[in-house]
């Protein structure tokens, strides 16, 4: 698979990462987390320069991505090197935004070791850290030079991380393909499905023709990949990063944004429940938890990077299958909806 944009193009190699690394041209340096070395460190050739950074969110902040650039300058790491991403979602958006910036500009691949990078942040260029604001408010536009997805990484996933994952492909399902959604409604996806890679590519497909489409956010198409992100970001930000996954919180997401859309007659009536149901087989949660205000979740949605001066914004479903960003929405108004939600 290739995908382009406007600098060029990077393939997406679903092969073994021993035969993807053996390829690798030019000198190379390798940044991970504690979790990916101890399951796959031996994976990595010995000599190699790696920097271990701690798991989770807590990750893509101002101080580890301060201390890759120091380590990449120590090392030091030239323009014609290539940093790996060898990580989920955390570590991808975090060396991304540092390639990007070291140097202004050095070459990365993303290795995307859980089932929702491989699905969905490993590709597209978009890269970046949270600040204390919110999620992913630094960042830049900053394509790989090539991504390998391979399979050996799900294996060792903990299920939890696993189903966490699906809701990345529940969501490409929900907003471009009724055929990827006949085919999950069919079964729970899961690492023993027969056509779990056919999945991967499908989700895969349908993020490649809207960021080939709109790469740099400029048209609302983009903003379709994030259904249930607004009330999902949302929902992260209030527990500080801790407690739910990103996945879970999507999940959560796309239920209550359906809600919110039914209500304003915008989604078609019904369509809450069917992913309600949906959530449930694949094992996702559905409702925002108890501790979370109405007041707690518009604080945070007000630092959504889609918010304009008019108002928050949402990306919609008007039906399954079709999707579009709604913005200049009142805050009173879907602060009645999120009460009456409740």
């Amino acid at each position: 698979m290739i995908i382009k944009h406007s600098r060029g193009e990077y393939p997406i190699w679903f092969e073994p990462y021993s035969d993807f690394q053996a390829g690798l041209q030019g000198p190379f340096v390798v940044i991970t987390d504690e979790n990916v070395h101890s399951a796959h460190g031996h994976l990595l050739p010995s000599g190699i320069p790696t920097l271990i950074l701690p798991p989770g969110e807590a990750t893509k902040s101002i101080e580890c991505y301060s201390r890759c650039l120091d380590w990449l300058g120590e090392l030091p790491l030239t323009r014609n090197g290539t940093v790996v991403a060898l990580g989920g979602g955390v570590i991808g958006d975090l060396v991304g935004f540092v390639a990007a910036t070291y140097m202004r500009g050095v070459a990365f691949v993303q290795v995307p070791t859980t089932l929702l990078a491989q699905v969905d942040s490993s590709i597209g260029g978009k890269v970046g850290i949270d600040l204390p604001a919110g999620k992913n408010l630094a960042g830049a536009f900053h394509p790989p030079s090539a991504v390998c997805v391979s399979g050996e990484f799900l294996a060792t996933l903990p299920p939890r991380q696993f189903v966490n994952g699906t809701a990345e492909v529940w969501k490409a399902a929900y907003i471009r393909d009724e055929s990827l959604l006949t085919r999950l409604r069919a079964g729970a996806l899961s690492l023993d499905s027969q056509d779990l890679q056919q999945c991967i590519i499908s989700a895969l497909m349908i993020k490649q023709q809207v960021v080939e489409q709109d790469e740099f956010e400029t048209t609302g198409l983009r903003a379709q990949l994030n259904f249930g992100h607004t009330i999902g970001h949302a929902i992260e930000k209030a527990l500080d990063y801790e407690g739910l996954l990103h996945g879970e919180a999507v999940s959560i997401g796309m239920v209550v944004e359906a809600q919110i859309g039914e209500a304003l007659s915008i989604t078609r009536p019904g369509t809450s429940e069917e992913i309600k149901a949906d959530m449930i087989k694949q094992g996702l949660p559905i409702t925002i938890p108890e501790s979370i205000s109405v007041d707690t979740l518009l604080h945070a949605m007000a630092r959504d990077k889609k918010v304009t001066q008019s108002g928050l914004s949402f990306s919609f479903l008007t039906q399954i299958g079709t999707c579009k960003l709604c913005q200049g929405l009142n805050s009173v108004e879907i602060s009645r909806i999120l009460s009456d939600i409740a």
